[in-house]
């Protein structure tokens, strides 16, 4: 039996540790408890949110409609030939899921290690670090469609993944509630150590041949040295997207800035490190009131305690105008914000 409650506090299901408060909540442990509560009709005329771990949101006010927690939780693996697919619930905590995988020399998930968040939120924001996104280990997802309170499976085809990006935050957003994903990995490792700090992990760890493990173990601890923990210190990591420029205008901002840090990123596209733009505006480590940036990353805009979201919201609004008048690039928040 569904327990829907009312006026819940959201301080704890979020990892700013902003405390606002849900009009309605209630948590899905089952995909048919979705069908349950979608039975009555009410649940479709007011504002929805569905929250996983609550590590990519800022609120700024009280939410004046349902949130829906997810904790549909489970993992099976089946084995063919050389190929693995690994099913998780939407409830299940992305690392616990990468440490599974590891564990069992399932590779292909390791650079995503520490990231944090659930299950059913990685598809959505197509999330990625050190060289690897989800796109490249998903194989397909269940997800209940509300209108039609049916459960669809997408393959990755048909889920438009782009940088931070998938049809679930464009034309299909507040349609349908991931239930459960599936992903395509290998017993055979083929380790991606090609983003520089790992290299650099490594061989500060004596490791010229690395195993999955070794990559988690590096990936997770280069996370560690600068990103702060949401239990300490409240935080969304990272709260930009590092933005995309046209080769044109990357050539023009290396003759200002020679040192400016970039990557590729596809056919006369060039990446550009959000943190180190902010960083060189002065921003790295600064306190502003009850909120500031972390003196470790200037990419993570922290809580130190009691901060309002409408705070945290404004200093980014300050420093995406920053980014812009120095460099005439603009800063896109990663972070979903309500």
């Amino acid at each position: 039996m569904l327990q829907l409650r009312e006026n819940v506090s959201l301080k704890n299901f979020n990892t700013f540790g902003i405390d606002v408060y849900a009009r309605y909540f209630v948590k899905i442990a089952y995909e048919d408890d979705l069908k349950e509560l979608f039975l009555d009709p009410k649940w479709l005329q007011i504002p929805r949110l569905v929250l996983g771990g609550g590590s990519n949101v800022l609120f700024t006010k009280d939410f004046e409609g349902l949130v829906i927690r997810m904790n549909i939780r489970g993992i099976e693996h089946r084995i063919n030939h050389e190929e693995v697919y690994v099913e998780a619930g939407a409830g299940e905590n992305w690392n616990e899921l990468v440490n599974y995988c590891v564990g069992h020399n399932f590779a292909g998930m390791e650079n995503l290690s520490l990231i944090p968040g659930s299950v059913g939120a990685s598809p959505v924001q197509n999330i990625g670090a050190y060289g690897v996104e989800l796109k490249d280990v998903f194989d397909s997802c269940r997800a209940f469609e509300i209108s039609t309170q049916q459960i669809k499976t997408f393959v990755k085809e048909a889920c438009g993944f782009g940088y931070r990006e998938s049809v679930f935050k464009g034309e299909l957003k507040n349609q349908f509630i991931i239930t459960s994903v599936k992903f395509k990995l290998s017993l055979q490792p083929k380790v991606n150590t090609t983003y520089g700090a790992i290299k650099d992990e490594l061989q500060n760890r004596g490791i010229s041949d690395p195993t999955i493990s070794d990559v988690s173990k590096a990936v997770s601890q280069i996370r560690v040295s600068k990103l702060p923990d949401p239990s300490t210190i409240g935080n969304a990591g990272s709260f930009f997207k590092n933005p995309i420029v046209g080769l044109a205008q990357f050539i023009r901002l290396k003759e200002v800035f020679p040192d400016v840090v970039s990557f590729p990123a596809g056919e006369n596209q060039i990446k550009l490190a959000a943190g180190w733009l902010i960083e060189q505006c002065g921003w790295k480590g600064k306190v502003v009131g009850q909120t500031g940036t972390y003196k470790n990353q200037a990419l993570v805009l922290v809580n130190h305690g009691g901060a309002r979201g409408a705070e945290i919201f404004a200093l980014s609004s300050q420093i995406i105008d920053s980014v812009y008048n120095k460099f005439g690039v603009v800063l896109q928040r990663e972070v979903n914000v309500f």
